[in-house]
């Protein structure tokens, strides 16, 4: 018997059944979810098959099969596998064995699949770029989108219903009641941090496959964490502007202080800063959400790490710090250092060494030998100009 999932249409044939995850607040025991998240999983129903796209992670198996049922599904055709990672993967053997579906993948994603799950080869079939998969009267188009963050990634096109299903793409960490982005209390800023967090690190291929989509003639976006865009060009105008080169006259200023004098500096170098008219992002590093520290690097123009030194390295907290800048890999064109240190140090030697794999230039380093003194404050001020100045250059108006 066919159903409606109340409230979780997008259109005739087409519901939303996965799960919210209203509770979980870490996410890869890395990522902090002040929101919770989503396990979006798609039923598309034409007039011969049916097929579902994607499934939920593991712990919420009961409640994507809770959904089918509420839908009187007793038969799937197909599931379409998008993305192998287990909080989209994690319930295929599940659905597979319940309802003898066949999954639907690209070979690259069924290699990751096997690695990952209790499957076997003939439980799928293998697409390619642009293949078809005819359900009727509807159609699945596939789409590989590699790097948007794996490099099996492709989503699901559906001509007749203009929706692209794009996977982690255009995604946001965001557990809602809404199933549609304009229903909820604003989905830009948990867009950006899943972003930040997740997609930042493969700008140029998010560019690439921004490329590959913008002649679909979109009325839909659906992700598979978060609302479902009935804007498409909101997220995706969203999406060029972070992914681009542009910049922004902001420092990020990302610190960690063990007895006051690095935190000195800091207070010192801020003020600097804003009286130059530059934005200023402050993040103490023993007390900060990782979240917003990857939201603020999308747009910086500059940023300066703070760090005293521990034994003759940097305090662990600033090494961590560098290592996330650096993997995350933002578009910043500047990095600054500061800080102190007792007898001896390499905390510019070491933190440098991390951040070089960034395409950015180092400013010269301010470092002082215990406390600040009056030397210290005048080069933190000729920091902030030479910070200015070198924002004016590549034409970022201060």
């Amino acid at each position: 018997m066919s159903q409606t999932h109340p409230g979780r249409q997008l259109r005739p044939g087409i519901d939303e059944v996965g799960a919210q995850d209203w509770n979980r607040r870490l996410f890869d025991q890395l990522i902090p979810l002040p929101d919770g998240t989503s396990y979006n999983a798609y039923l598309v129903r034409g007039s011969e098959k049916t097929a579902l796209l994607d499934t939920v992670d593991p712990a919420q198996t009961a409640v994507l099969l809770e959904h089918l049922d509420e839908l009187g599904v007793e038969h799937i055709d197909y599931v379409i596998s998008h993305h192998a990672e287990q909080d989209h993967s994690g319930s295929l053997p599940a659905v597979v064995r319940r309802y003898g579906a066949k999954i639907v993948t690209n070979e690259k994603c069924q290699g990751m699949l096997l690695d990952l799950l209790d499957l076997q080869p003939e439980d799928f079939r293998v697409v390619g770029e642009g293949e078809k998969l005819a359900l009727g009267d509807k159609t699945l188009q596939f789409l590989l989108l590699p790097w948007v963050h794996w490099p099996e990634t492709m989503g699901t096109w559906l001509a007749e219903d203009r929706i692209l299903f794009s996977c982690d793409f255009f995604g946001a960490h965001l557990a809602s009641s809404a199933l549609f982005a304009d229903q909820t209390d604003g989905v830009y800023e948990p867009a950006k941090r899943y972003y930040a967090e997740i997609m930042m690190p493969f700008r140029p291929q998010i560019r690439k496959n921004l490329e590959k989509i913008k002649d679909l003639p979109l009325e839909m976006i659906a992700p598979s964490h978060g609302p479902v865009h009935r804007d498409p060009a909101y997220v995706v105008n969203a999406y060029r502007d972070w992914a681009g080169d542009a910049v922004k006259s902001e420092v990020v200023l990302a610190y960690v202080s063990m007895h006051g004098s690095t935190e000195r500096m800091v207070e010192h170098l801020t003020r600097a800063l804003m009286a130059r008219g530059i934005v200023v992002r402050l993040f103490d590093l023993s007390a900060m959400d990782l979240g917003k520290l990857a939201v603020a690097l999308v747009d910086a123009a500059t940023v300066v790490l703070g760090a005293p030194t521990v034994l003759t390295g940097p305090h662990p907290l600033a090494a961590s710090a560098a290592f996330l800048v650096a993997a995350l890999r933002p578009k910043t064109r500047f990095l600054g250092l500061i800080g102190s240190y007792g007898w001896a140090g390499r905390v510019v030697e070491e933190l440098s060494g991390v951040l070089g794999r960034l395409k950015a230039e180092l400013i010269e380093p301010v470092l002082a030998q215990g406390r600040p003194r009056t030397q210290t404050f005048a080069a933190l001020d000729k920091l902030a100009e030479e910070i200015m100045r070198r924002h004016r250059e590549i034409g970022i108006a201060v």
